[in-house]
């Protein structure tokens, strides 16, 4: 089997639990030198979607509290698991779409975080099970995948919006939200978003990474390209807080994204 052809499976698999092995399976098979480093198959537009939760547009989305009581945790916990399910096929789409532009390298780099999104999931949804929910009990956001439509073309352009933006988001609000847990006595979350925070440093890295090293080839400046990326491709803003120190670990320097932040 091609590498294209595993993770196309991926993300053909809708049920949650049947697309976390399938991810593992893929991951730990290219690992092992199971699949063929070829790209001969076309990645479908949009991933396979389990019929729950319901998929609602951000302005539709019930309030969420800020995760002091166990309602309003459970509400977090499963808004992040979404997070973590979509980032899944985020990651082998990234491989499927883009591989045959890079080195094997990226493939590697990929597969690896698509195997930690997996992980991170099952590791939300069995503490969304310890509390009596589970992944798909609320609805979630549908606006995820917007940005993996948008940038289906360009692999510079998926790069800059899904790790150095969305991801290195991810990078600044999780401390706080680790806090939120640990203040409500929820060591269990607290515990596995402290995992996600550190995985993702490594996540982010391998954006900025593969993002300079594309530049490089086609002769772009890196940080003034980034900016002109996020300006064309990502519909939110770049505000603070951020956390420069986790930042700084993934190389996403304020060079960066200093001139993008609101005064």
């Amino acid at each position: 089997m091609t590498i294209a052809q595993a993770v196309r499976e991926v993300l053909e698999t809708a049920d949650p639990a049947a697309k976390v092995r399938a991810a593992r399976a893929a991951a730990r098979a290219w690992r092992q030198g199971r699949h063929e480093h070829a790209f001969d198959v076309a990645m479908p537009d949009r991933p396979a979607r389990p019929t729950h939760p319901e998929l609602l547009a951000p302005s539709e989305m019930p309030r969420r509290g800020k995760g002091g009581s166990e309602r309003g945790r459970i509400a977090l916990l499963h808004a992040l698991a979404h997070i973590e399910f979509v980032a899944i096929d985020l990651a082998f789409d990234m491989v499927g779409r883009f591989g045959a532009e890079f080195p094997r390298g990226f493939t590697d780099d990929w597969m690896s975080v698509g195997a930690d999104e997996a992980m991170h999931f099952a590791l939300l949804d069995r503490r969304l099970r310890a509390l009596g929910s589970h992944y798909g009990a609320m609805p979630a956001h549908d606006g995820l995948w917007e940005s993996a439509t948008a940038t289906a073309q360009d692999s510079l352009a998926r790069l800059a919006v899904v790790p150095m933006v969305l991801e290195a988001r991810g990078l600044d609000v999780t401390p706080e939200t680790i806090l939120r847990f640990r203040s409500a006595r929820d060591e269990p979350s607290a515990r596995i978003l402290q995992r996600i925070l550190t995985d993702e440093i490594r996540h982010v890295r391998a954006g900025t990474i593969w993002f300079e090293f594309g530049c490089s080839a086609k002769g772009f400046a890196p940080e003034s390209h980034w900016r002109s990326l996020v300006a064309r491709y990502f519909r939110g803003m770049i505000k603070p807080p951020f956390n420069d120190s986790a930042r700084n670990s993934a190389g996403l320097t304020l060079e960066y994204y200093g001139a993008l932040a609101p005064v």
